[in-house]
C-alpha cells in the first residue's frame, strides 16, 4: 500500500475539559479529494489547526507523506507542502493576480529579496504563474486589481496563492463560503480539475457540493471522526443522517 499523503494516528487536544480533538485517525491517500463534514461545533476547524500547526495537539502524531510533522511549526509543513488557504488580506487588493502570484512564486524560489528590480526580471516567474493562473480559469482576469475580481474569483486566487508554493496536500477551509451559488459549482469545477499529483482536502457546508465532488467523506462530530468512506457509503450510513443528514438532507441517498 502506498505511503498516505497525510495521515494522524491517536490526535487528543482539549482546552480545559472542552475535548475539540478526540482519538482521531485518518489516512488520506495521495490525489484523492476528501470532504471533511459535520455540524457546527464538531472541530472541523480545530482539525484543520492542528494540521498546520497553528494548534499542538496534547498526545498522537501527524505524518506528512510518512514523515512526522507533528511538532513541526507551520512554516516548516508548508515547505514541505501541506499548505492551506486563507482569505486574500487588504494588501493583495491593488495587486493583479498575475502580480500576487508571481511574487508568491519569487518567494517560493527564494528571490523576493530582490523584488524591487520590477515583476519583468522574473520571467520563469511570471510563467509558472501564468500557468497556476489559467489552470484556475484565472487567466483572463489576470491583469485585473483583485478588489475587481468577482468573490468567486477572490476564492480562486486565494487557491492560486496556495499553489504556488507547490504543496502536496492542500486543505481548503470552506472554499465557496461567501460566493453565490451560480459561482461556488465553478469554483469546485476548477477545484476537481486540478492535478490528480495533488491531495485535497476541503471542509464544506453544501451538501451538494460534497456529494458532486468528494472521492472520500470524513465525519466530524464532538471532535471525533464518526466514519469515513466513499459519499455512496456516507449517504446511507444511519448515523449520519440522525446526526446531520436528517435535517433537510434526505434527497442525498441518490446523488
Amino acid at each position: 500500500m502506498s505511503t498516505p499523503a497525510l495521515s494522524a494516528t491517536g490526535l487528543n487536544k482539549s482546552f480545559g475539559s472542552l475535548v475539540v480533538a478526540n482519538k482521531i485517525e485518518f489516512n488520506l491517500p495521495a490525489g484523492e479529494r476528501f470532504a471533511l463534514i459535520g455540524p457546527n461545533g464538531a472541530g472541523k476547524t480545530t482539525f484543520i489547526n492542528l494540521m498546520t500547526g497553528m494548534l499542538a495537539p496534547d498526545s498522537g502524531a501527524i505524518l506528512l507523506a510518512g514523515e512526522d510533522i507533528t511538532r513541526a511549526t507551520p512554516a516548516a509543513r508548508v515547505k514541505r507542502g501541506l499548505v492551506r488557504t486563507f482569505q486574500i488580506n487588504s494588501l493583495f487588493a491593488q495587486l493583479t493576480p498575475i502580480e500576487a502570484v508571481t511574487m508568491a512564486v519569487c518567494e517560493r524560489r527564494g528571490e523576493s529579496a530582490t523584488w524591487w528590480r520590477g515583476l519583468s526580471h522574473y520571467p520563469e516567474a511570471i510563467s509558472e504563474a501564468q500557468q497556476i493562473l489559467t489552470s484556475l480559469r484565472l487567466d483572463k482576469v489576470a491583469t485585473r486589481t483583485t478588489r475587481e475580481l468577482a468573490y468567486g474569483q477572490q476564492r480562486l486566487l486565494e487557491i492560486a496563492l496556495a499553489l504556488a508554493t507547490k504543496p502536496k496536500v492542500l486543505l481548503l477551509d470552506e472554499p465557496a463560503a461567501g460566493v453565490p451559488k451560480d459561482e461556488s459549482e465553478d469554483l469546485f469545477e476548477v477545484i476537481a480539475g486540478l492535478s490528480s499529483d495533488l491531495t485535497i482536502l476541503f471542509i464544506e457546508h453544501d451538501m451538494d457540493l460534497v456529494f458532486r465532488f468528494a472521492s472520500r467523506i470524513i465525519v466530524m462530530v464532538s471532535g471525533a471522526i464518526l466514519v469515513e468512506g466513499t459519499p455512496a457509503e456516507i449517504a446511507v450510513h444511519p448515523g449520519v443522517r440522525e446526526v446531520y443528514l436528517g435535517r433537510g438532507h434526505h434527497g442525498h441517498a441518490h446523488s
